[in-house]
């Protein structure tokens, strides 16, 4: 009997590596090459067939190619065709990744119930729940789903003829780790196969102009499981988050070869489904109760949408050694940065203070125009004093204290002006025209803004 061939795959970015190392060559991760049996070598193609395809690939000018149809599919969940950019795309790969039990089923399953009513059928793959437990689901959905046709199978060749047989609009496989080619070894969800599955299905994706939906499962750091070149291959990647202690979810756009990335859709869980959020502002501005001090509001941009989010600080004197500095859906070393420009700056002393910082509702802020906001909610925090509720503060902070100009910033203020805020703290070298209603005060430096916010 022939000897198994091997090789070592790295899970983060796919390199092929003939025996084990601790670290990836190529991607430099440690601890990512798990070994794999190699792919059986394919049979030969025959010179018609080669032939065939010299001329199938023959080179044309892009300006001989007849424009094709491009014209999206709505499916009717607003914050849903907002992520992908105004809709589905015939033929695109969408690959939509969670922790367990975030939603990602539930919201395919609505998608495909919206897609049935208006197109040709749409095909639900499943290879982790049986056709009744899927069933159940969809009873407690508020779009009825029972025209959605289903298939509980693994096996990709049989997903396939079924899907060439049914001849839907769009495809839904449920997960691409569950599913396996049998003429390749290993079994489903290691590497060779998640990648093999991909790459195959995108083919019939382009092949039928089939909308192909990937239910990816995600490692403990967070990340689609299998190796990194899956995302690679599909042509939209959709993270699913949210705290499992809220009632809202966070769907957000990281590769979109159709769309803006870094878009986001907000939706809440509800008992009869995942319900889209037409004012995520006014979500994660809802509870907020003015008056009290380490309290700041900025406007962040998401994709090309401005969300309006709230940044809480607390100060207190540290009572364990050496002071903690503690930050949630921020950046823990821009906080430490920001916390010395502060200090320097500022003359605010937070050496022998523990230090919170969270944004609220469980939203997360990357962009350095928030630094303006956090650094008004740490001094407030720091002075115990009020900022006035209906401003908002918008600059990204230089090591100098200086106040930088921020992007896109009348479609911020537009926001804020929509949302009821009067008053705005905005880079004086920024020539911007306010809103109706709303004040632009410029700042140059942290000294005038925290004189503008903290009076």
């Amino acid at each position: 009997m022939a000897r198994l061939r091997t090789a070592f795959f790295c899970t983060d970015c796919g390199n092929e590596t003939p025996r084990w190392q601790g670290q990836c060559p190529a991607c430099g991760a440690w601890n990512t090459l798990a070994e794999e049996p190699l792919v059986r070598t394919r049979p030969e193609r025959t010179r018609a067939a080669r032939a065939s395809d010299v001329v199938a690939l023959t080179p044309v000018r892009l300006a001989d190619v007849a424009p094709g149809d491009t014209a999206r599919w709505a499916t009717g969940i607003d914050e849903f065709d907002w992520v992908l950019g105004g809709g589905v795309v015939p033929g695109a790969v969408v690959l939509v990744g969670g922790e367990p039990g975030i939603g990602k089923s539930t919201l395919l399953l609505q998608v495909a119930a919206r897609l049935q009513r208006s197109r040709s059928p749409a095909l639900y793959v499943s290879g982790e729940e049986s056709a009744a437990q899927v069933k159940l689901r969809a009873d407690r959905l508020v779009e009825p789903a029972d025209d959605v046709v289903f298939l509980g199978e693994t096996e990709l060749e049989i997903v396939l003829s079924r899907a060439a047989e049914i001849q839907p609009s769009a495809l839904f496989i449920d997960s691409i780790q569950t599913v396996y080619a049998a003429d390749l070894e290993g079994t489903a969800g290691n590497v060779t196969q998640v990648r093999e599955c991909a790459a195959r299905l995108q083919r019939f994706a382009k092949e039928t102009d089939t909308a192909v939906f990937l239910v990816g499962h995600v490692t403990k750091g967070g990340a689609v499981a299998g190796p990194k070149t899956l995302e690679h291959i599909v042509d939209t990647v959709l993270y699913f988050e949210g705290d499992p202690s809220l009632d809202h979810r966070v769907l957000r756009a990281t590769k979109n070869r159709f769309g803006a990335a870094d878009e986001i859709g907000v939706f809440r869980m509800t008992g009869t489904g995942l319900l889209a959020v037409q004012n995520p502002s006014e979500l994660f501005l809802g509870e907020r109760r003015p008056g009290g001090s380490g309290v700041a509001v900025v406007a962040t941009m998401e994709g090309t949408r401005p969300l309006l989010v709230e940044v809480q600080a607390l100060c207190v004197r540290a009572s364990y050694g050496s002071a903690q500095r503690v930050a949630t859906g921020f950046d823990r070393q821009r906080l430490a940065l920001l916390l010395a420009v502060l200090e320097r700056r500022a003359g605010l002393r937070f050496a022998e203070a523990d230090v919170f910082l969270n944004v609220a509702g469980g939203a997360r802020i990357t962009e350095p125009a928030a630094d303006l906001a956090v650094a008004v909610a740490l001094a407030s925090a720091q002075l115990d004093r009020a900022g006035s509720p209906e401003t908002i503060y918008l600059g990204e902070l230089g090591l100098s204290g200086d106040i930088r100009a921020v992007g896109q910033l009348e479609r911020r203020l537009a926001e804020a002006a929509r949302m009821g805020f009067t008053r705005a703290l905005v880079p004086d070298r920024a020539s911007v025209r306010s809103p109706a209603g709303l004040e632009a005060v410029p700042v140059a430096d942290l000294a005038g803004a925290l004189t503008a916010a903290l009076p």
